[in-house]
């Protein structure tokens, strides 16, 4: 049967999805001085991915649609910039310069830690855990949890687990930015739910370096997936919530992601595209899968455009591509509106049903 909408009666209508579709939006709840996407521990709810389609490039550069944004290249040449020294909330970004203090601090990594409710109040406020309270994990187990995860509830755990409190290991984390000569970032607690914790792109890029450079913290930002083994539990499994930056012509080398209200998504991503690094900050994307257009973008124009590259920053195959290897660019690169997409700051997100093929960049006009 087909239904006609005439008049008022359309109007009703369009005014409904219209609210609909802004709903996700409205649903984010304020916590004190932190703000969440998901109001807390309460039950999951997912919102519509409704992306804005965009064009590939603006003005003969990737159209990125951070609010700042860096890229790299491994020689430290600048690719692309915009506002890449601006101070903006990093939230789960935050995580890399924590488990650089825990380790530093002598962690042992397969030392046992209980998750308890000291642990479940600092995170009070941020995405659904799966560190439930009394349930006892390796320290290795909490390390994958807190970065690929970004669970919450890791943090303060490792933290205890080297003897500091949430207030000492957030000192030890402004020390170690302050000894890596950052100079614009800060941090207000360890797990990023505070819009206290800021960076720039500059600077949380050269805070993944040093992840990168750490034995033990390397292989962990790399991994696509983990299975943690809590004592006496079965195995959460744990998809790294930066793979979506995956694609044809991008290889994830390690980063790290990051969401609050605030700080909005985020993501610092080490990548290799023909046969090169590139590293790429992207702070203040309004959509989950934007941040991952993003890196597609860049690649793709990186790809097209080696003449426009700084010498010494092309990349390895000679002759350059006026094509992105992956294939021409394909339509609704952000998801299509309707498919329900998992959060990727939720720590279960990355769990079964994720989404198995990577963001594509976006059809030019």
């Amino acid at each position: 049967m087909r239904l006609r909408v005439r008049g008022r009666a359309w109007f009703v209508a369009a005014l409904a999805a219209a609210s609909m579709a802004s709903a996700p939006a409205l649903a984010a709840k304020r916590h004190g001085g932190r703000r969440t996407a998901h109001g807390g521990h309460g039950k999951r709810h997912h919102a519509v991915a409704r992306e804005r389609p965009v064009s590939a490039t603006r003005g003969g550069l990737p159209n990125v649609q951070a609010a700042a944004a860096l890229v790299l290249d491994d020689g430290g040449r600048q690719i692309y910039a915009k506002n890449p020294d601006k101070e903006r909330p990093i939230a789960s970004i935050s995580k890399l310069a924590a488990t650089l203090a825990v380790v530093e601090h002598g962690l042992e990594l397969d030392g046992l830690s209980t998750i308890n409710k000291n642990d479940i109040e600092v995170a009070k406020g941020g995405a659904r855990s799966r560190l439930l309270d009394g349930m006892t994990l390796s320290n290795r187990d909490l390390l994958h949890a807190a970065l690929m995860g970004s669970d919450n509830r890791a943090i303060p755990a490792l933290g205890r687990a080297v003897r500091l409190t949430p207030p000492q290991l957030t000192a030890a984390m402004n020390a170690k930015v302050r000894a890596l000569g950052l100079r614009n970032t800060r941090f207000h607690e360890p797990t990023g739910l505070s819009t206290g914790n800021v960076s720039t792109p500059r600077e949380i890029i050269a805070m993944l370096k040093a992840v990168m450079a750490n034995a033990v913290l390397a292989p962990i930002t790399r991994r696509a997936e983990y299975d943690a083994h809590p004592v006496g539990k079965p195995p959460i499994h744990y998809n790294n919530t930066n793979h979506p930056a995956q694609r044809g012509n991008v290889q994830v080398l390690g980063g790290k992601t990051g969401y609050n209200d605030d700080a909005r998504y985020c993501l610092v991503v080490a990548t290799r595209i023909e046969g090169r690094t590139y590293y790429m900050a992207f702070l203040g994307d309004d959509g989950k899968m934007t941040r991952f257009g993003d890196v597609a973008r860049v690649a793709d124009w990186i790809i097209s455009h080696p003449q426009r590259l700084p010498s010494g920053a092309r990349p390895a195959v000679a002759g350059g591509m006026t094509e992105p290897v992956a294939g021409p660019p394909a339509p609704a690169a952000e998801l299509p509106v309707g498919v329900a997409a998992p959060d990727p700051e939720e720590p279960d997100g990355g769990g079964p049903g994720a989404p198995a093929t990577p963001p594509t960049t976006v059809a030019s006009p």
